[in-house]
Parts: C-alpha cells; sequence; structure tokens
C-alpha cells in the first residue's frame, strides 16, 4: 500500500489535532508534519514535498491562498481546504470541484475527500494546477494586487510587506528586494512580479528595475530621455529611455 504523505496547516492547534484524529481511519495516510502558520508550509512543503495537505484558508500572517501564490499552483501538492463557512469560497470550491472541509470536522467529508485524492493519485484526474489556477481567479486573490513577498534563506523565511521595499533588480531568474539596508533575494521573474504590483506605487524605470514610487525624492534630467532617480534613503536609479513614457506619466508630462 502507497503511503499519502500529508502535511496539515492550521493555525489552531485544536483544528491540526481534529484533522489528525479523523485520518486515523485511514491506514494509507501518512501525517508527516503539522504547521501551524502559512509561513512555516511554505518551508515544510518545499522541503518535505508532502502528496497532501489539509491547507487552513485563513491564518494571521499567510493564509492558504497566499502559501498557493508562493509555492506556485504548478508545484503544489494535491489539496483539501480546510474553512469556516465563507458562502462566497464554498461556491467557487463547488464550481472548480476542489477538495475542502468545512468546520467543523466530520468524518464523512474527511472520507469523501480523500476518496478523490486517491482517484487524483491514480492519475484518473488532470489539471490540478490549473484547477488552483482558477480558483484563486475566482476568488480574487491574484486579481488584487501583491501584499508581500516571502523571501528564502537558507531554513529562514521572512515575509517582506511590499510598501517597505524601496526598489526591486533582476537578477537572473531571482529578484532582489532592496528594503531598507537589507536585501532579500526571492525566486521569481521581474516580469511576473510587475504585473502582481500596484502600478500606481511601483514603476518600471529600466529592463532591470522596478521602483517604488513613494521612494523618489527627485529626478534629473540625463540624457535622451533618461534621468538621474535619487530614492528618500540616498540611493540613486538609473532610468532608460525605453521606459520614459512610464515616467512622463509620473511627472505629468
Amino acid at each position: 500500500m502507497t503511503s499519502i504523505r500529508t502535511l496539515i496547516v492550521d493555525d489552531e492547534p485544536l483544528a491540526r489535532t481534529g484533522v489528525r484524529k479523523h485520518l486515523r481511519a485511514h491506514a494509507d495516510v501518512d501525517v508527516i508534519g503539522e504547521c501551524g502558520s502559512g509561513v512555516q508550509a511554505i518551508a515544510a512543503i518545499q522541503q518535505d514535498q508532502p502528496d497532501l495537505v489539509f491547507l487552513d484558508i485563513q491564518m494571521p500572517d499567510l493564509g492558504g491562498f497566499g502559501v498557493i501564490e508562493e509555492i506556485g499552483a504548478d508545484r503544489m501538492p494535491a489539496v483539501i481546504f480546510v474553512t469556516a463557512f465563507d458562502q462566497f469560497a464554498l461556491q467557487a470550491f463547488e464550481s472548480r470541484a476542489v477538495d475542502y472541509l468545512l468546520k467543523p470536522i466530520r468524518q464523512e467529508r474527511v472520507d469523501q475527500a480523500l476518496t478523490r485524492i486517491r482517484g487524483l493519485m491514480r492519475g484518473h484526474e488532470s489539471g490540478r494546477a490549473d484547477t488552483l489556477r482558477k480558483l484563486l481567479d475566482d476568488l480574487g486573490a491574484e486579481a488584487g494586487y501583491r501584499k508581500r513577498f516571502v523571501a528564502k534563506s537558507g531554513s529562514r523565511i521572512t515575509l517582506v510587506n511590499v510598501e517597505d521595499v524601496d526598489w526591486i533588480e533582476a537578477a537572473d531568474n531571482y529578484i532582489e528586494l532592496h528594503a531598507g539596508p537589507k536585501v532579500h533575494l526571492v525566486r521569481e521573474t521581474l516580469s511576473d512580479v510587475e504585473q502582481k504590483l500596484n502600478p500606481d506605487q511601483f514603476l518600471r524605470i529600466r529592463h532591470s528595475t522596478i521602483v517604488n514610487v513613494s521612494r523618489i525624492r527627485e529626478m534629473e534630467p540625463l540624457f535622451n530621455g533618461e534621468y538621474q532617480i535619487r530614492l528618500t534613503n540616498g540611493s540613486e536609479l538609473t532610468s532608460s529611455r525605453r521606459y520614459r513614457k512610464k515616467l512622463s506619466v509620473l511627472l505629468g508630462d
């Protein structure tokens, strides 16, 4: 019998205990760990690569949808969402045929969800990543602008709020977040990040650089539509001619 390596994610210890209790009836489910926060969940998913995650939607630091966004729908294991009553979310789950458990959790619903997950793992269902992406779209999780970044360094994970970022610089398949005296490395491309940031707050000034416009102190014209941009922390950046039009909007030209 192949074990389903399972991770339980919920900020409430009693809720995690409840899920674990319901899973005892399933000999093929191997609970490999528990997480009390979304940040811990990201680290555990990346490190332990479980087959299945029981994922709480609402957690103080980073909710279930935020975990999926940070891991990426293509890299997420199978998910069974756990939620308190939320009619809007439940309608989205049902329309996308996504497994979910409504608190308080009932044994019958756990059994049903696991039956479907077993079918998924046998290859009877496909398009899991596409389903998660569409679910995020339905719930507006991707329609809103980015609120935070999750930066990982070794075993340490740091949450960086977007408003704390001075500017962002491309570094191959990574980006460097410059936030005050600190620089955080995140595995994302600059183009992908640009699509998720509020364009009224963040402006691309050259191929490799996005700046937080609230950090701009002054701009000095150079040549051919380029500008020397000085930030409130004393840092200096140079825009390229290619992005002159975007700067014109900022300048009110």
